[in-house]
């Protein structure tokens, strides 16, 4: 076999790999459109609250530190003590519930029925407040985060490829684990949304909110629960972010990428930010492997977009959105 086939066999599975740590921010996204109709800007910046979060916590690091040591004089900065991961991660859980209850409470409880770019620009601003939150809770220097996650080259991979090819594949444990994980959380969130009362509830309140309300649906409660659930994807997705190579202010970034896999899976399909992510995470390693040396390499950086708008040219619903027909 031609030692070119093997190296893009290679490059194809780390793409996939890749793929799914996009879906997974992607996946926060659709949960907030489906539920609201809010294209949620905040959800990189969530992700990268969380991470920061579960590092403080789990270091015992005293929130505001620097702030508290500024006003009283004072040099404190640790508890003294060192969390387990997983009290660390139900910790930065609650958290991240109670700041959905707040967002819910102080912003989008009296949004209610407004247009959708005044709760995008709300989002805006959530985002930036909760990056300032985040510097000032638990400092803005780059933090490594330790869950106890797998990481390194697989061994088995490894092996067995260079027995069959002459040629080992490196795959990184932490992206298998990703995979997993990322197939659960799309079963679970399908599940959920097609076979629930809560799951049919918000997709009511996503179609109009003011018929929701007249049926007897809690919006608050509804938009409670969404965010919560988004919040968890932002953790998760921020774990794996964070562990793969740190925790700092890049992180927010990810949201980026995860623009061209919703326009390629279409806004309100769980499904579809999966399948939008592998697209985006092979195509963009197989398009670096295969055209970049012959254009000058860096075609990471702009390939997702450039394909997301084609995509947005000739169906700019997405793989599996629903058309949207708006009689006058």
């Amino acid at each position: 076999m031609p030692d070119q086939l093997i190296f893009g066999m290679e490059v194809f599975l780390n793409g996939l790999m890749a793929g799914v740590l996009y879906a997974l921010v992607a996946l926060g996204f659709v949960l907030i459109y489906k539920a609201s109709g809010i294209f949620n800007y905040a959800q990189g910046v969530m992700a990268l609250f969380a991470a920061m979060t579960l590092v403080g916590v789990m270091e015992g690091q005293v929130p505001f530190s620097h702030l508290i040591n500024a006003v009283l004089g004072t040099d404190v900065h640790h508890f003294g003590w060192h969390l387990p991961a997983l009290i660390g991660i139900l910790t930065t859980m609650a958290v991240m519930v109670g700041l959905a209850w707040l967002v819910q409470k102080i912003i989008f409880k009296h949004l209610v029925g407004q247009e959708p770019i005044i709760l995008f620009m709300a989002t805006i601003g959530l985002a930036y407040f909760m990056e300032g939150l985040g510097d000032m809770m638990w400092g803005a220097d780059i933090k490594k985060l330790d869950v106890g996650l797998p990481q390194g080259i697989n061994i088995w991979i490894d092996e067995t490829t260079y027995g069959i090819f002459g040629y080992g594949f490196f795959i990184d444990n932490l992206d298998i684990v990703a995979t997993i994980i990322a197939a659960i959380l799309v079963a679970i969130l399908v599940a959920f949304s097609q076979y629930t009362k809560q799951g049919r509830a918000m997709r009511a309140v996503a179609d109009d909110h003011q018929a929701a309300l007249s049926v007897g649906v809690s919006l608050n409660f509804i938009w409670v629960m969404v965010w919560s659930v988004a919040g968890f994807v932002a953790l998760v997705a921020g774990i794996m972010w964070g562990t793969k190579s740190g925790v700092q202010f890049s992180l927010s970034l990810i949201a980026l990428k995860a623009l061209p896999v919703l326009m390629l899976g279409g806004f309100t399909s769980i499904p579809g930010a999966i399948v939008g992510g592998l697209i985006i995470g092979v195509g963009e390693k197989l398009f670096e492997f295969a055209v970049g040396p012959l254009i000058g390499g860096a075609t990471e950086n702009w390939f997702a977009y450039v394909l997301a708008l084609i995509f947005l040219v000739f169906r700019p619903q997405g793989l599996f959105g629903d058309k949207i027909i708006e009689r006058v």
